[in-house]
């Protein structure tokens, strides 16, 4: 597995968080036990970049000896179905390293290309969907082996939670957003979710896929050969496409300058955009919900460049939204 710009990341993470290393002299202490190690640096929590004689790879803890079978499981049977472009786990160890109540498994390391996957790219936007759909036609083979193991996704239901947590929100987010912007944000996902609570069956000639579950820019990576990867299945449900595909849309709408007929032009998404039931979904501001929230529970509002990212989201990019929900309304007609 690999990151954009992996080992200038790793660095400044280190230089940012030099009390908390813990867990990685403990790893390396574990590591040094069986192999002769060159480096290890930390790029995130529980992920560390390893540099021994043999060649690099990636260290990722999980919370459990069953997740990171079910991980391993799970990318050795994406490779058998035909999705060759994802990371492997190598069996550097017997057993996994159990460090701080965390199981870690090795992963490959891809190489990253000197120019990191974005969605502000046109032809990145173009691939990351193709991609997507590779992995669905892999993983719809999958289902029945998978399906006891992973939870079912319910788009309706995790969508209510999270408007219901916003509005419990409301009055610390006045502090932030003004009253009219917040009852607008309100009143779309409202209106959103009655009218897709009215539909009782949602796409009925989808074929139930593993679905990825977090296709934010960061999960792809183009390697050296100008390839492109997805990685981190740590979010991975039994749906249907549809799933992957809207949130998809909602990732790359901010880089489209929230344009309907923009997102239309993906031949990938055409025969959504015909869909009342997409249509209605693609009003949800879940990103919105998903950030105040988490920023809130996370206790980040004192994070000046946090909240600045916020209020772009939120108040810089409202009227575009808000034309954009437009035209979708048009468009429902």
């Amino acid at each position: 597995m690999g990151c954009h710009d992996l080992k200038k990341k790793a660095v400044n993470t280190i230089v940012n968080n030099r009390g908390d290393d813990k867990t990685m002299n403990r790893l390396l202490s574990f590591l040094k036990e069986d192999i002769q190690v060159e480096n290890v640096t930390k790029i995130r929590k529980n992920v560390y970049f390893l540099t021994i004689s043999t060649g690099e790879y990636i260290l990722k803890g999980f919370k459990s000896k069953r997740q990171l079978k079910l991980q391993d499981d799970f990318t050795q049977s994406l490779k058998e179905a035909g999705f060759s472009h994802s990371y492997s786990f190598i069996p550097l160890f017997k057993e996994p390293l159990f460090v701080n109540q965390l199981y870690f498994g090795c992963l490959e390391y891809i190489k990253p290309s000197a120019v990191p996957f974005h969605y502000k790219d046109e032809k990145d936007r173009k691939n990351g969907l193709e991609t997507i759909i590779k992995f669905h036609y892999a993983t719809k083979q999958l289902v029945e082996k998978f399906e006891e193991r992973l939870p079912s996704f319910n788009l309706l239901i995790k969508w209510k939670e999270r408007y219901s947590q916003f509005l419990l929100n409301i009055q610390h987010l006045k502090y932030f957003i003004q009253e009219d912007f917040l009852y607008e944000l309100v009143r779309w996902g409202d209106w959103a979710i009655n009218e897709l609570s009215k539909e009782e069956i949602i796409f009925p000639n989808e074929q139930k896929v593993i679905l990825h579950g977090d296709v934010a820019h960061h999960n792809f990576i183009r390697d050296i050969n100008k390839e492109l990867y997805l990685i981190d299945f740590d979010l991975i449900s039994v749906g249907f496409p549809f799933t992957d595909l809207l949130q998809y849309a909602n990732r790359i709408l901010p880089f489209i300058k929230w344009s309907a007929f923009e997102l239309m032009a993906f031949d990938q998404l055409k025969k959504y955009m015909k869909e009342k039931a997409f249509l209605y979904a693609l009003i949800f501001p879940t990103d919105i919900y998903r950030e105040w929230n988490r920023m809130l529970k996370e206790k980040t509002y004192y994070d000046p460049a946090k909240i600045r990212h916020l209020l772009q989201l939120t108040i810089g990019q409202f009227y575009l939204r808000q034309r954009f929900i437009n035209e979708i309304k048009n468009m429902l007609k």
